[in-house]
């Protein structure tokens, strides 16, 4: 049977010293239940820093928002605030708990794909930024503020960027084409939106290409020109997120799954995915078709780097994009979610059993279920750990699949087949790191009434002093 492939994490040394602690894990679960989200927020920094010293090369003015929605825990976004952040709110409870938890509503935006009237008003009294993606929304607005006798701070969301004679599609914003035309109509050539006042415009891409983000930003800056000649002056452009990281240790190991896999769909080797899933890839009519769907787990080019790439592009004058927008004075602001909460988190699970399926494969059960692991990923590609409650006792290589509590044929963990050094017991703890971003809340869900994870937070305050329980808040009650 051919070797498994390996797909090593990167991680930092508070994730293996609260491994070794197994006692402190094993009561914190009896005193939770499984699974459990334990978020360590000081390594939030040093992500913050790569960001702010990009800006500072260039003294380039700048304001970064955390993205709330990669993850729900108040103590996430407290950490973001401390750090001069603001936060980007795609909901009315996302918006309202950050001003319940004390964050001005001058560092709020809102940029949430539907906007109910309960959100507009409250944001309209609050001065927030609303960000506006389309006509119907300018007009929910307008009669919100007129009722409230109140003006509204907007950005116009843009999209249908130029990349190589294309143009670039998204179901979200005002199609770049059409826009002069809607604001000439709406705005210069009338009085209809008179109590929107225009601040900036925002794009958020899909995907993860610094091309089409560097000609995105190049458009809005030639736009923000052309509207500045009929007196709206753009204070900012917002790149929006969807910044890229890395997660994986090698390279070699990356590659070396992506060649396995396509060798295991085109039955050149034993399965390497649940039923021999292609994640995206498929065979028709004897071809290989089709692209990975997975995050791009291992990158050369991420955070401050690929951030950099982005400003350090040259438009059509041939000067850098960050040298333009110093030159018009125009604020870059990003919205920075899963890169943010790079080795901040991760999700502790017990075993609850160990079967043999009707395949032979080993499955084992985790008291968990697959929405408590799950982002928009094909399949989450980093190897987990498991802590062994009984290290001493033998057993043999076993290669596992780990399952969830749905009942759900679908309810697998992890798509892959894992390799470990021998076969789970009943209680042992698996450890899956750096799920803080988008992996840990953003599909979770409470079917057949489970109830969902208690998130935690590891206030550590005494450096080398013992772990105890005392230094794990839950957020609920933070």
């Amino acid at each position: 049977m051919a070797r498994l492939p390996t797909l090593t994490p990167i991680t930092s040394s508070w994730m293996h010293e609260l491994m070794d602690e197994r006692r402190v894990l094993n009561q914190l679960l009896e005193k939770h239940g499984s699974p459990i989200n334990i978020h360590q927020t000081d390594l939030m920094q040093k992500n913050f820093e790569l960001y702010l010293r990009v800006f500072e090369e260039e003294g380039l003015k700048n304001k970064l928002f955390f993205a709330r929605k990669a993850n729900k825990t108040k103590g996430v976004v407290r950490k973001a605030h401390a750090l001069g952040m603001g936060i980007d709110t795609a909901s009315y409870r996302e918006y309202m708990q950050c001003l319940e938890m004390g964050i001005p509503a001058s560092d709020l935006i809102v940029t949430a794909a539907v906007k109910n009237r309960e959100l507009i008003e409250k944001v309209i009294k609050n001065g927030s930024l609303l960000v506006l993606d389309n006509e119907d929304e300018c007009l929910q607005v307008q009669e919100s503020a007129e009722e409230l006798g109140k003006n509204a701070n907007i950005a116009f969301r843009i999209s249908g960027f130029i990349v190589r004679e294309s143009k670039l599609y998204s179901r979200f914003g005002f199609d770049l084409e059409t826009f002069g035309s809607f604001v000439d109509e709406n705005f210069f050539n009338s009085n209809k939106f008179d109590h929107l006042i225009y601040k900036g415009l925002h794009f958020h891409l899909n995907g993860y290409s610094t091309e089409e983000r560097s000609l995105a930003l190049s458009q809005c800056l030639e736009l923000s020109e052309q509207l500045s000649l009929k007196g709206f002056k753009t204070e900012f452009i917002d790149i929006g997120g969807g910044i890229l990281m890395n997660y994986l240790k090698y390279e070699t190991e990356w590659d070396n799954f992506s060649l396995q896999l396509r060798r295991a769909i085109i039955n050149r080797r034993d399965p390497i995915t649940f039923e021999n899933q292609g994640l995206g890839l498929q065979v028709f009519g004897g071809s290989l078709l089709g692209e990975l769907k997975t995050y791009p787990f291992w990158n050369y080019l991420f955070k401050g780097d690929f951030l950099r790439k982005i400003l350090y592009h040259k438009n059509s004058s041939g000067i850098t994009l960050a040298q333009h927008a110093k030159s018009l004075g125009v604020e870059i602001r990003m919205e920075p979610g899963r890169s943010m909460l790079d080795q901040v988190g991760l999700t502790v699970s017990r075993v609850a059993f160990r079967k043999k399926d009707s395949r032979g494969d080993w499955l084992v059960g985790l008291e968990m279920n697959m929405t408590q692991m799950l982002s928009g990923s094909a399949d989450f590609m980093l190897d987990p750990f498991v802590l062994y409650q009984n290290e001493d006792a033998e057993g043999e290589a076993a290669e596992v699949y780990f399952t969830g509590a749905y009942c759900l044929e679908r309810d697998v963990l992890l798509k892959r087949k894992i390799a470990l050094q021998k076969l789970p017991q009943v209680g042992d703890l698996v450890i899956f790191v750096n799920t803080a971003g988008y992996m840990m809340h953003f599909f979770e869900s409470s079917a057949h009434l489970f109830p969902l994870a208690t998130n935690l937070i590891w206030n550590r305050s005494i450096e080398n002093s013992k772990i105890d329980l005392a230094h794990f808040q839950n957020d609920d009650n933070h």
